[in-house]
């Protein structure tokens, strides 16, 4: 278990270094991500390496025991010739490549479990690494937000500062003065261009509409009888010339009887 100790510790002292000198975040994950799959790859290895000292550990088991099986052959085959000696002799050997077998099993037995352990191990830290990817773009995304929340406060702050809206106010005066000005301008080109008698004679006209306008909006509103009636009556010459006289004779008979 030291591989996935010394991955630990360098890990833990790469992210401190990295954490002290980069200052983009995106940055330093990627750097992180970038290391952790360098040592994965070198942690393979290492796996991969003790799972081939596990086989061979098995195929020398396998051969120990082929050993002891082949002298125990020839002690039989010794026995049966009537060579006791040499029946002896074979036993001796099949009990030597038999305890070497059961001791070699031993450890290959040991060696396969934390070749296990270890092939575990690694398939955690792929799955680590994996999720640290997901993670990297989750708080990549939670920087981006808060940045840009950042530069949204910066905006209002600068808005609610009163040197902002006093710019504004200033500006505003500065145009309504050149609006002004302007209409200042046009009018006296006016008078100095313009035909002084026919402005006249539009204003006349323009009061004789607005007169005419005042009495059509009486007789609507029925203040007014419709028709002539906001007119004064004209009377006939005639009858005019008459009351003239009748008033002249009515005056001298009031003067006699006085």
């Amino acid at each position: 278990m030291g591989i996935f100790s010394r991955l630990a510790t360098a890990l833990k002292s790469q992210i401190n270094h990295l954490i002290g000198r980069v200052e983009d975040p995106k940055k330093m994950l990627d750097q992180l991500l970038a290391d952790m799959r360098s040592q994965l790859a070198k942690t393979k290895q290492d796996v991969a390496a003790a799972i081939a000292d596990e086989k061979k550990l098995q195929a020398q088991v396998e051969r120990e025991k082929k050993q002891a099986d082949d002298w125990e052959r020839r002690a039989m085959l010794a026995v049966n010739e009537g060579r006791d000696d040499l029946a002896k002799q074979a036993l001796m050997r099949h009990s030597e490549y038999l305890q070497n077998a059961q001791q070699m099993h031993e450890t290959w037995v040991k060696h396969k479990a934390d070749t296990e352990t270890l092939k575990q191990s690694l398939r955690q830290l792929n799955d680590k690494i994996e999720e640290a990817k997901r993670k990297k773009n989750l708080l990549v995304a939670r920087q981006r937000r808060a940045e840009a929340q950042g530069r949204i406060q910066e905006t209002i702050s600068s808005m609610n500062d009163q040197s902002a809206f006093e710019s504004f106010q200033r500006m505003e005066e500065r145009i309504d003065d050149m609006e002004r000005q302007a209409l200042a301008a046009a009018e006296l080109a006016g008078e100095l261009t313009g035909d002084t008698l026919a402005q006249e004679f539009q204003a006349l006209e323009y009061k004789g509409s607005a007169d005419q306008q005042l009495l059509e909006l009486k007789r609507k509103m029925g203040v007014l009888p419709s028709g002539n009636g906001g007119e004064q009556q004209q009377l006939p010459a005639g009858d005019a010339k008459h009351d003239a006289e009748d008033a002249e004779l009515v005056d001298d008979d009031d003067a006699d009887h006085a």
